[in-house]
């Protein structure tokens, strides 16, 4: 296997040298002030991204999954009610997750490929006379699915409702990389890690807290030791973790902030929406479907392509990486063997996808599918072409 192709997985995504370089740093004393110059920066400039002025930021040793545990268990006491829609694999493990702390969670079950269902949600919450729902789940971008879901419309439903319930989102596979916007849609915990749209490892789950998320903190009985984010604060005052931190990854997410936001967030996600739509327009060449069930839900940050019924999957994942170095997403839980996802986050620009799916295409014609060579990759690159009848005139003299 060689290190030298891009990965086009859904995370962890391609590292840039400069942060690899941040991240690959001498030992300092993690007591020191010299922390609390990684350690700032990072809290600051995560709360940007989340376009919050008032978010408390917290960032621990763990992943996305980590991030969930540390929303529930911080707010939530034992057989605290929960409302979450299952529509794909990772919308499912946060259930899960619920589940396991003793939480109440009434499911409302979704097609895979489908949003969260905002009306379904306001009509629960209406009949939820006792307000006995106290967190309303949305999973932000459904990474198994490539599923992207209207959290407004989330937001408005829970105030169409008048009801007091918490908005938690799972932002894992969009922030960073899609806007986000924690005080507009007034979200009280969003979830993400480092391994996405921060173009890191593994190795720091990211959350932000509304004050109304802090607030339910000291009235919580689910237990927290190595989450509790009481600890985290009183160690971020004086420059510090409450244990030790990952002064590496931490000196890598300043950088990833610097260089996200001197890219410009806007243009961050302009240029997530212009690879992804090259993406798209390469599969409608190859005839095949998205995952995802209307333009409406297309996520900017991962495809998952349906291929022939009757033909695994897998098989392109798995051959596109033993003949070709090139790693691409298996499908998960009830897609599992009936897609193939492609990532298109983090550090990516329009000739790097060109080449996966020049890759992708090639392997899809090696295994037999009725694909023509070049067709998906003259679609994407109709679209990410940068020509102008000037050039035009140029390239004809």
């Amino acid at each position: 296997m060689t290190f030298q192709n891009p990965v086009f997985i859904p995370g962890p995504t391609n590292m840039p040298e400069h942060i690899r370089l941040a991240c690959h740093m001498p030992t300092i004393d993690h007591r020191s002030p010299v922390f609390g110059k990684i350690l700032h920066p990072c809290l600051e400039g995560v709360q940007r991204i989340l376009k919050s002025t008032s978010a408390k930021v917290f960032i621990f040793p763990s992943t996305g999954t980590g991030g969930w545990e540390v929303a529930l268990s911080n707010t939530l006491s034992k057989d605290g009610k929960v409302l979450a829609a299952r529509n794909g694999m990772f919308s499912h493990r946060w259930i899960d997750m619920c589940q396991r702390h003793g939480l109440d969670v009434q499911i409302v079950e979704t097609p895979w490929g489908h949003g969260l269902p905002a009306d379904k949600y306001e009509e629960i919450l209406r009949a939820d006379k006792s307000h006995s729902i106290k967190v309303v789940l949305a999973t932000h971008n459904e990474t198994a699915t490539g599923v992207k879901s209207d959290i407004a419309a989330v937001r408005r439903a829970l105030d169409a409702a008048n009801h007091p319930a918490m908005l938690f989102v799972d932002g894992v596979s969009s922030i960073g990389s899609m806007d986000f916007r924690m005080d507009e849609w007034g979200v009280d915990v969003a979830v993400t890690g480092s391994q996405k749209g921060f173009m890191l490892p593994a190795g720091l789950a990211i959350i932000g807290f509304s004050t109304k998320a802090m607030a339910a903190i000291d009235a919580a009985t689910l237990p927290r030791t190595f989450f509790d984010v009481r600890d985290m604060a009183k160690g971020y005052a004086n420059n510090a973790f409450p244990y030790t931190p990952p002064v590496g990854l931490m000196n890598g997410l300043k950088a990833a902030i610097e260089m996200i936001e001197g890219e410009g967030l806007e243009n961050v996600f302009a240029r997530h929406t212009r690879i992804a739509t090259g993406v798209r327009h390469a599969v409608d060449a190859w005839g095949l479907k998205l995952c995802a069930a209307g333009p409406d839900v297309y996520s900017d940050t991962v495809s998952a392509i349906c291929t022939p019924e009757g033909f695994n999957a897998t098989d392109i994942v798995t051959v596109a990486a033993r003949d070709y170095d090139m790693a691409f997403g298996v499908g998960l839980g009830e897609v599992a063997g009936k897609v193939f996802r492609i990532g298109h986050l983090g550090s990516l620009t329009d000739a790097m996808m060109l080449s996966g799916l020049a890759t992708v295409e090639m392997v899809m014609v090696d295994l037999g599918l009725d694909i023509k060579l070049g067709s998906g990759v003259a679609a994407a690159q109709a679209h990410y072409r940068h020509g102008s009848n000037k050039s035009k005139r140029m390239a004809a003299e």
